[in-house]
């Protein structure tokens, strides 16, 4: 096996942790906003602190790492995959959620990985860590916004929403930096 299969393989390979974990992400969400937290309202979500004084759902903070893992599926196995994973992900939202946030919780979902696609796909060959940043930024607030109204019909968690998810984005950000240098070291090009 040469060099270049053999880095063409562990590309692959890593693509498909990156789905996988991406997958795991959805039903994470689902289960965390509905039993984990410091809060947890009857027939309502369960919520943590984020910041001083600042709560949101609990289901944030797989929310955030979701965002940054289609990205990384999109450097690893293209953007065909990553939108087929956005459409199978909006699915499995639609299946996993709480009947009672079940629209809320699929178009969110969708919404926002489109729209974190849309942002990352062109700034991505030149600045990876920028790309992951700006994008998950964009889908997390397109994500909260659309969750919140739909499922609530209020903003009121919006603050603790941008803020919790945008701590997951930023613990992410070392490891993107890595695995950028990483590729660029090794000559991995992302698809």
């Amino acid at each position: 096996m040469s060099i270049s299969t053999a880095y063409e393989a562990r590309r692959r390979a890593e693509g498909i942790v990156f789905l996988f974990l991406f997958g795991l992400t959805i039903p994470a969400a689902n289960w965390l906003i509905g039993h984990v937290g410091t809060v947890c309202a009857p027939q309502g979500p369960c919520l943590v602190p984020v910041a001083p004084g600042l709560m949101a759902p609990s289901g944030v903070m797989m929310i955030g790492f979701a965002l940054v893992l289609r990205d990384l599926v999109q450097r690893r196995l293209g953007v065909g995959v990553s939108a087929g994973a956005i459409l199978v992900g909006s699915t499995i939202s639609a299946l996993l959620a709480p009947p009672a946030l079940v629209i809320a919780s699929a178009t969110a979902f969708f919404l926002s990985e489109l729209a974190d696609l849309a942002v990352y796909t062109p700034l991505a060959r030149r600045r990876l860590v920028a790309a992951v940043v700006a994008s998950s930024m964009c889908g997390l607030v397109v994500d909260s916004i659309v969750f919140l109204w739909l499922a609530f019909g209020s903003l009121e968690f919006l603050p603790g929403q941008i803020v919790g998810k945008s701590w997951m984005v930023l613990l992410s950000i070392p490891f993107v930096a890595w695995l950028r240098r990483r590729d660029e070291r090794l000559g991995i090009e992302p698809v």
